[in-house]
């Protein structure tokens, strides 16, 4: 008995933790808009992002393989929600990143994490 709670409680632990899968779309979310948002917005002065044309920045970490990171900012479990929440206003989660708050808004930025999702 004991043992099937036990398996219980991380089946929910992993289905809390899950990351996006390739190919998985995000609610609300559109990649072809999030990329000009990401232009918009210079994202790739400090980031390296994929199919963004000139996104090599070497400030932040890099944005290719973001889907499969347990964690965004190191800190938030990886998931939609959590992306779009730390584009938004990044220092409102850790107030002493170097991401700036740029302005995003929350229907930008879930198209945003809808893009870097999509890239691998």
């Amino acid at each position: 008995m004991r043992n099937r709670w036990m398996l219980a409680g991380a089946a929910l632990l992993i289905a809390s933790c899950s990351r996006p899968q390739p190919g998985e779309t995000i609610a609300g979310g559109d990649a072809t808009r999030g990329a000009t948002a990401i232009a918009k917005y210079g994202c790739g002065s400090c980031h390296t992002i994929g199919g963004i044309s000139g996104a090599t920045g070497m400030v932040g970490p890099p944005l290719i393989g973001l889907r499969n990171r347990m964690y965004v900012a190191g800190m938030l479990p990886n998931n939609a929600g959590n992306l779009a929440r730390w584009i938004t206003n990044p220092k409102l989660v850790n107030p002493g990143t170097a991401m700036p708050t740029l302005g995003v808004g929350a229907s930008e930025a879930t198209d945003i994490a809808a893009y870097i999702y999509s890239i691998k």
